[in-house]
């Protein structure tokens, strides 16, 4: 009864003690792996959807502006992701990785979402400067040479990469974005796309040699 009354009195006490639990919930599904938490949430445990959100929540918003260029449409959609892990936790089934599964679910509201609003969507500047840590290539080349004239030329290679990425092939453009951006492997863009690993790698192969292709001139 004291304890109650402590805790009447002293509702912050209540709000520290919730903190702390949830801190040690979320050390505990630290150690699970992502599956199991899913699992979890399944079972009724809501600590579990928490700290999954937590972990996966601006990865998602990421990867969906990159698909959507509108980052207030971009954390509707994140937020939309998770409504639809909610709702399948009844029916989640650890058959692959949780993190394919989930972005399966992403690229799948992005694609639709492009579609159907493919009259407003908005450039946006998209960097592939960077080497390919597995191919050891660049769809262009990135020239880090400081001075106006070098800004300028930087700002219409980035302006003709955005261009060119945006127009690729659907499943080209979101295989690209996961590999560059996401820093999944073959086999994980595969798994969300539904294509082999080697149809996977036959397909970012197609996508870097039509960018250089186009890119040429900045060659």
């Amino acid at each position: 009864m004291e304890d109650m009354a402590t805790l009447a009195i002293n509702p912050r006490l209540l709000e520290s003690l919730q903190a702390a639990e949830t801190h040690h919930a979320a050390g505990e599904f630290a150690q699970m792996d992502d599956a199991a938490v899913m699992l979890e949430l399944r079972t009724g445990n809501m600590a579990g959807f928490d700290f999954l959100i937590q972990k996966y929540r601006k990865p998602i918003i990421h990867f969906m502006y990159r698909m959507v260029h509108n980052q207030a449409v971009a954390e509707e959609l994140a937020q939309e992701v998770f409504l639809r892990v909610y709702r399948s936790r009844e029916t989640y089934r650890a058959e692959a990785r949780f993190s394919t599964w989930l972005y399966r679910i992403a690229t799948n509201l992005g694609v639709n979402y492009a579609r159907d609003n493919r009259h407003e969507r908005a450039a946006s500047t998209v960097y592939l400067d960077e080497t390919d840590a597995e191919t050891g290539t660049t769809p262009d080349v990135a020239d880090t040479t400081p001075g106006a004239e070098t800004n300028m030329l930087r700002r219409e290679r980035m302006n003709a990469i955005r261009e060119h990425v945006m127009a690729l092939p659907e499943r080209q453009r979101m295989a690209v974005l996961m590999h560059k951006y996401e820093g999944m492997d073959y086999k994980q863009i595969g798994d969300v796309l539904k294509l082999s690993e080697s149809a996977t790698k036959s397909l970012l192969f197609r996508a870097y040699q039509t960018l250089r292709d186009k890119l040429k001139a900045f060659v």
